[in-house]
């Protein structure tokens, strides 16, 4: 959907802002790299533990990246 789209726009946006790879997150998340390439190609969906466990990954307050998520949406 164009909602999750633009949700997962911000994620990725997010993780280059933060200067990380796909490899590097999916080290510091425990996953394969495979899984952050699918849930940015749209090949998966993130749950919301996925959700807060990738941004807290990235530094980031899950709450303020739903806040900038919903901008977004406008």
């Amino acid at each position: 959907t164009k909602p999750y789209q633009a949700f997962i726009a911000v994620m990725v946006l997010a993780r280059k802002e933060a200067d990380v790879t796909q490899h590097e997150l999916a080290r510091r998340i425990k996953k394969p790299q495979s899984f952050v390439s699918k849930y940015e190609r749209f090949d998966r969906r993130l749950d919301v533990r996925e959700f807060i466990h990738i941004a807290r990954a990235l530094g980031l307050d899950p709450a303020k990246l739903l806040r900038r998520i919903d901008k977004t949406l406008g």
